[in-house]
């Protein structure tokens, strides 16, 4: 009941997110935890309403939560080996990461070679 669970996936991506929970529930793996919630912080419009103005582009809304897949510690890798069995890649982005636009994140490129 109290067990300690890590982070198997931290992502903006809701399509992974969704297969990753449906790989583990397949394969019985229990005391797996999941959600999401919103980082970003929303900017105040002009008619202080509290619309986001990125929600009104050409593409409609976007989504901005941040979806997360949490597994028992001993269980982690169990967790992994179903993922790969069915051609699922989980990532765990930093915090920071995740509250840097995406122009202005660094590549993996900028990362090693400064």
């Amino acid at each position: 009941m109290f067990e300690k669970r890590v982070y198997l996936f931290k992502k903006r991506d809701r399509e992974t997110w969704q297969q990753i929970k449906a790989a583990l529930k397949d394969a019985g793996l229990r005391g797996v935890r999941s959600g999401h919630y919103l980082q970003d912080v929303v900017m105040a419009g002009g008619c202080g309403a509290k619309l986001d103005p990125r929600d009104f582009g050409a593409r409609g809304k976007i989504d901005h939560d941040i979806y997360w897949v949490k597994v028992p510690e001993d269980d982690l890798g169990r967790a992994q080996d179903i993922l790969r069995q069915n051609g699922i890649v989980a990532a765990v982005e930093d915090e920071r990461d995740l509250m840097t636009d995406a122009a202005l994140r660094k590549s993996a490129v900028d990362k090693y070679y400064p």
